[in-house]
């Protein structure tokens, strides 16, 4: 692969891993109240310990991307993996009605929604997890 696609990959894993981080610092504080709106009903654990979780997981997710590149098509599965145990937030909010982050309409919660197939893209694309999901097999048995 040439140089300048590598690049292009780096920066993209190095933005999604910013991208993470500044959403799990904000699950930690100014953005706590609105993301416990997100959490679906029937979860059976406290909406605040979710929150709290999900933002320490994106805080750790996020400066994994960053700073263990060799690592980065075993993270690049776990992002995306993440990014869609998370859907069910997202879904819950549009099914449920939760007005958050200014997602005053159905509409607008459904336009949210589109926005999660790309990010699990961007996972693993910019970390070469879905191009390199053969020949780490191999060579890595997860």
């Amino acid at each position: 692969m040439s140089s300048l696609a590598e690049t292009t990959r780096s920066t993209g894993r190095w933005a999604l891993g910013a991208f993470l981080l500044g959403a799990g610092l904000s699950h930690l504080t100014w953005n706590r109240v609105e993301f416990r709106a997100m959490v679906p009903g029937w979860l059976p654990l406290s909406d605040d310990l979710v929150v709290l979780a999900s933002g320490v997981v994106e805080i750790a997710l996020g400066a994994a991307l960053i700073a263990l590149p060799g690592f980065r098509v075993r993270i690049g599965w776990i992002v995306a993996a993440f990014l869609v145990l998370v859907l069910p937030g997202n879904i819950a909010q549009l099914v449920d009605g939760t007005d958050a982050f200014g997602l005053d309409s159905d509409r607008a919660r459904a336009l949210r929604l589109l926005f999660q197939p790309p990010l699990i893209l961007w996972a693993l694309w910019s970390t070469g997890a879905w191009r390199d999901r053969r020949t780490a097999r191999r060579v890595h048995p997860l």
